[in-house]
């Protein structure tokens, strides 16, 4: 399934291509009619180089924002897989007293991004669970 990609990019850009030749011809009859086949065969190589420029630039630009958008989602994504792990093994359970990330205090809820914690002072302290998976998860012990 590797190739697909591969794939879905050599048929960009033979579409591609294409419709640049398709533009190209267009502007060569179009030419051909008022002047001689060397104007419009010059004017369809050039109509043709600046349509490959374009072509490559957009998927170059395509390429470019899709690295970006993985980057920008990086931290969201760590934090959303952090929280549906911690989901799933529950080292802790709403109302365990806790210390996370150097956090003491009663944890309120978990969420797939966010662990809530309310601490002593009755302060509501919210901590990314990729912090959470990477720490020490201390458990106090409940009281009887």
């Amino acid at each position: 399934m590797d190739y697909i990609v591969y794939v879905q990019i050599l048929l960009a850009i033979a579409f591609g291509y294409l419709i640049v030749s398709g533009v190209a011809s267009f502007f060569y009859w179009s030419m051909r009619v008022k002047y001689d086949h060397a104007t419009a065969a010059a004017i369809r190589n050039v109509v043709r180089i600046i349509g490959i420029g374009a072509l490559v630039a957009v998927i170059a630009g395509g390429v470019a924002l899709g690295g970006f958008i993985g980057f920008a989602c990086q931290q969201v994504l760590g934090q959303a897989i952090a929280g549906l792990f911690l989901l799933i093994t529950r080292p802790f359970k709403i109302g365990d007293g806790v210390v996370l990330a150097g956090e003491d205090g009663i944890v309120d809820d978990i969420s797939t991004l966010f662990t809530a914690v309310v601490k002593a002072d009755n302060v509501r302290v919210l901590i990314p669970n990729n912090s959470i998976i990477g720490g020490k998860i201390y458990l106090k012990p409940k009281s009887k």
